[in-house]
């Protein structure tokens, strides 16, 4: 038998080094893509609120920039920082004060069902009382 020679040897290794599979890029790619669309609209919604029920709809079309979300276990946060009831009313103003626009604003309150008329009470008397404040309007879940 005759042995291949050491040219034809080495062309061959270097040939199949240049070789690069797109397959295992592309398996790749798409499990990332398909992570990313799953979890991200789970960041949207980091403050996990069970809002009432209710028929009017008055949130849907407006733009919802000053937002007080309370949870479950009463946690309170101002745009998704948290605060307590006692810093929220200093929170809003300095917001305000700082404001690019200065029209009249609307809070919109994010409350979970599970909480007590007292907890909104108390939370809406707290932005009442600040100056800029248009009107506090409370989000609701579209009844079925």
């Amino acid at each position: 038998m005759s042995r291949p020679s050491r040219k034809f040897r080495r062309r061959r290794l270097q040939k199949s080094a240049f070789e690069i599979s797109l397959t295992p890029l592309v398996d790749i790619s798409l499990t990332l893509l398909i992570i990313f669309m799953v979890t991200t609209p789970m960041l949207h919604n980091a403050i996990r609120v069970d809002l009432p029920k209710g028929s009017a709809q008055e949130g849907e079309n407006k733009q919802q920039e000053l937002v007080v979300t309370i949870d479950k276990d009463s946690n309170m946060f101002f745009n998704d920082k948290p605060v307590t009831l006692d810093t929220l009313g200093p929170t809003v103003k300095d917001y305000l004060v700082h404001s690019s626009d200065s029209t009249d604003k609307r809070i919109w309150i994010k409350i979970d069902k599970a909480n007590s008329c007292d907890t909104l009470i108390g939370t809406i008397d707290c932005i009442k009382v600040i100056g800029g404040v248009q009107d506090v309007a409370v989000l609701t879940q579209k009844a079925a």
